[in-house]
């Protein structure tokens, strides 16, 4: 499946516009980290942009959320590494996280969340105003984007990336469509 199909799957499925810029997000978290491990960028950023497709018909459900997903995409012929990223990235199905790319979306999506909460609380309101030590100061208060789960963020050294390099790398790709999301 191509990027402009995997959109257009994505949109007629999502009604919550928040929920899709979340999927960009994450989708662009997603490439860079591979570009950085030196992965396929097409594969992971699909794996982003799709990890949620399912959310408004699970309704929020989430022992079905993954699994409804990859009857989805398995419909559509998607490859089944992303299929199965996609399962693995939510921790009440159980699934092991066994690839790198398994790794990766899980703890890219929480990641997207707590950057966005970030530009929010700025008087601009933009993702190029949030810097990487203001997003570590927030990621250490408990009570700030309680949502963003810090202990699958910090997941990201099963990748070999240390905390801030995550959150660096995050920041970078989520600033490069800031445009497109609105921040």
């Amino acid at each position: 499946m191509d990027r402009k199909t995997a959109y257009e799957e994505l949109a007629v499925r999502l009604e919550n516009k928040n929920l899709i810029k979340h999927c960009l997000a994450v989708e662009a978290i997603m490439r860079k980290l591979a570009e950085h491990l030196r992965e396929d960028i097409d594969l992971w950023g699909l794996a982003g942009l799709l990890h949620d497709i399912d959310l408004d018909k699970v309704d929020g459900d989430m022992e079905k959320h993954g699994m409804v997903g990859a009857e989805i995409l398995e419909g559509l012929n998607v490859n089944p590494t992303i299929i199965y990223a996609i399962k693995a990235h939510n921790p009440a199905l159980g699934v092991e996280r066994r690839r790198k790319i398994d790794k990766a979306l899980f703890c890219a999506d929480p990641l997207s969340g707590l950057l966005t909460a970030c530009a929010l609380i700025l008087p601009e309101k933009k993702l190029d105003k949030v810097t990487l030590q203001f997003v570590l100061k927030k990621f250490h208060e408990k009570s700030f984007a309680r949502g963003a789960n810090r202990e699958q963020m910090m997941t990201c050294e099963e990748i070999g990336l240390s905390l801030e390099n995550l959150i660096d790398i995050g920041l970078k790709a989520m600033q490069e469509i800031a445009t497109e999301l609105g921040l």
